[in-house]
């Protein structure tokens, strides 16, 4: 599974579309439905699978998929 996909997964247990529906557009509150809580426990998760430490002012720009994926791959350097 590539890194897009399994993020895409992780977002698909907060909202009801399936990852390969999700284009890289979408925003998280209006287009896949996430509430401030959703979004937290998100990020939260994210940390976890890929053992990064996001900082909250970063994360608080994000708000398209295409955004997360950037952040993400920033972080992994």
């Amino acid at each position: 599974m590539t890194q897009e996909m399994q993020f895409k997964t992780i977002i698909a247990q907060y909202c009801d579309v399936k990852p390969e529906e999700m284009t890289n557009d979408m925003r998280f509150r209006e287009d896949l439905g996430f509430s401030s809580l959703d979004f937290m426990s998100f990020l939260g998760e994210l940390e976890d699978t890929f053992d990064i430490e996001l900082e909250e002012e970063n994360a608080l720009r994000v708000f398209t998929i295409a955004e997360a994926l950037a952040l993400l791959e920033t972080l992994q350097q």
